[in-house]
C-alpha cells in the first residue's frame, strides 16, 4: 500500500517506524514530517490543514490509505474532506469525523457528552464572558483546587489547577475576559478536581468494534515532582502497574462501551483512535478528558509494544473489519523520556545542532523517536521545536526499561537540551 501519514511529531515518527516495518506498506509519504521520519520515508512539504493540497497530492501518489496524527486536522475536518471528495472518498482515511473530533475540540461537548451516555467524570459548570460574574461566584464555592479548562484546543496547555480561589479567579478573568489561550478560551468549563493516579487507556475503533490498547502514565508538568508549567508531556510509561486487569475491565465496561454506543447513537461517524485520560480514584476510573488521537509521548511507549502488524490494524480500522483483527502485545515494558529545547514550555530558540545521534541508533533496547527536528541540506539535524528528540527505552521491568532510555539520553546533546531525571519514578514508589 502507499500510505499518506500526517503530522511532524514524536507521535508521528512513532507511527512511521511501525508502518514502514509492515510487509503491507509499499510507500510511505509523511507530511510534513521532520528529520526522523525523512530517514524512514518521504517527506513532503504539506501542511496537515491544506487540504486541496492533500488530496491532489494523493490524487497524483495513488495512495492507498490516510492516517492523521495529530488533533488540529481532524477539528478542521480533513476526514470530512476525503470522505466529500468524489475521487478519495473510497480511500481509508484513519481519524475521526469532525463531529467526533468535537470530542477533543471542545471540553464542553465532551463533558456534556459523557453526562448524557453516563461515562464517569467530574462535576463541572460552563462560563463565557457573558456569564464570567457567574463563573466568580461558581469559583467562590467550590473546594479546593479548582480545574479550569479552555473549551477548545490549546497545545495541551489550556488545562489549569488552581491552588486558591484568588488563583482560580485571576485565572478566569485571563481566559474569559483577555484571552489567554485565544478563541479557545472563548469558553471556560470548571470542573471538580479528581483525587486519585492519572493514567491513559487507548482504544482503536472503526465506528462499531473496538480494540483496548496498551494503557500508559505520562508526565506533564516541566519540572521534577510534577512541579512547574504544563507542557505537552515529558514522558511516559506502559504498561501501568496499578491499571490490571480488574480496572481494566471496569474502564471498558464503564467508559469504552458507553463512549462507543453514545457516538453511535448519536450519529457520528468515528474511525480512528481515542486517548481516554482518567483518574483512578481507589480502584474507580473517571474520565479527566477525551482526545481523537493517540498522545504524545505516550505513543512512543505504546506502539513499540504492539506485536502484531500495525498497517493490518489501521486497515482493519478504515474498513470497518476490525472485529477480525487479532491484537499482540508484548509483555515488557517501555518508558519515554522527552529531551526539549531550554525554556520550553515558554520562549525558546530553535536551529541548535544536535551532537550525538549518530552514536544511539536504534537497538534491541532503545529507539530515538523525532519531535521538533529538521535536517538541512547538508545532512545536519537541528532543534525545530520544543519537544525535540523523545527516547524509549524498552526492558523486562521499569528500572531496566529507564535505565535504557536514560543512558541513551546522556549521549546526546544541543545548546540548552533539557528533560527531566524523574520519570517513573512514582511508579516505582507504588510497586515498592
Amino acid at each position: 500500500m502507499n500510505i499518506l501519514l500526517l503530522g511532524s511529531g514524536g507521535r508521528e515518527h512513532a507511527f512511521a517506524w511501525k508502518i514502514v516495518n509492515s510487509p503491507k506498506c509499499k510507500q510511505l509519504f509523511v507530511a510534513p514530517g521532520n528529520a526522523g521520519t525523512a530517514s524512514i520515508a518521504k517527506n513532503i512539504n504539506i501542511s496537515p490543514t491544506d487540504f486541496k493540497a492533500l488530496s491532489d497530492f494523493c490524487i497524483e501518489n495513488q495512495i492507498d490509505m490516510v492516517v492523521v496524527g495529530p488533533e488540529e486536522p481532524l477539528v478542521k475536518g480533513v476526514t470530512d474532506f476525503f470522505k466529500k471528495h468524489p475521487t478519495l472518498n473510497g480511500v481509508p482515511i484513519i481519524g475521526p469525523s469532525m463531529a467526533g473530533a468535537e470530542l477533543e475540540g471542545s471540553k464542553d461537548f465532551s463533558k456534556q457528552f459523557m453526562q448524557k451516555y453516563g461515562v464517569p467524570t467530574a462535576a463541572y459548570e460552563t462560563f463565557t464572558k457573558e456569564t464570567f460574574e457567574d463563573g466568580l461566584a461558581f469559583i467562590r464555592k467550590q473546594s479546593l483546587p479548582i480545574v479550569l479548562k479552555a473549551d477548545g484546543l490549546a497545545a495541551g496547555k489550556g488545562v489549569l489547577i488552581c491552588l486558591s480561589h484568588d488563583e482560580a479567579e485571576n485565572s478566569l478573568r485571563e481566559m474569559l475576559l483577555e484571552s489567554k489561550f485565544g478563541n479557545a478560551s472563548d469558553k471556560v468549563v470548571i470542573e471538580q478536581f479528581l483525587k486519585g493516579i492519572e493514567l491513559s487507556v487507548f482504544v482503536a475503533t472503526d465506528g462499531s468494534h473496538y480494540k483496548i490498547l496498551p494503557e500508559a502514565k505520562d508526565y506533564k508538568r516541566i519540572g521534577e515532582g510534577d512541579t512547574g508549567l504544563n507542557t505537552g508531556g515529558m514522558g511516559a510509561v506502559s504498561p501501568v502497574p496499578f491499571a490490571d486487569e480488574a480496572f481494566i475491565k471496569k474502564v471498558e465496561e464503564r467508559v469504552v462501551k458507553p463512549t462507543i454506543k453514545g457516538l453511535i447513537q448519536e450519529n457520528i461517524p468515528y474511525v480512528g483512535f481515542l486517548f481516554i485520560g482518567l483518574m483512578n480514584d481507589g480502584g474507580d476510573p473517571y474520565v479527566i478528558e477525551y482526545n481523537v488521537r493517540m498522545g504524545d509521548p505516550e505513543t512512543e511507549a505504546v506502539l513499540p509494544r504492539i506485536k502484531s502488524d500495525f498497517v493490518d490494524l489501521l486497515y482493519a480500522m478504515g474498513t470497518g473489519k476490525l472485529d477480525s483483527y487479532q491484537l499482540e502485545i508484548a509483555s515488557y515494558t517501555c518508558t519515554t523520556v522527552v529531551l526539549v529545547a531550554g525554556g520550553y514550555p515558554g520562549d525558546y530558540e530553535k536551529g541548535h545542532k544536535i551532537i550525538g545521534l549518530d552514536n544511539i541508533e536504534n537497538s534491541q533496547d532503545s529507539i530515538v523517536f523525532h519531535a521538533g527536528t529538521k535536517i538541512t541540506d547538508s545532512g545536519e539535524i537541528l532543534t525545530n521545536g520544543g519537544r525535540v528528540l523523545a527516547i524509549t527505552g524498552k526492558g523486562n521491568d521499569i528500572e531496566s526499561a529507564l535505565e535504557n532510555a536514560y543512558s541513551r539520553a546522556s549521549e546526546v546533546c544541543w545548546e540548552g537540551l533539557y528533560f527531566r531525571k524523574d520519570i517513573g519514578q512514582d511508579i516505582l514508589k507504588l510497586i515498592k
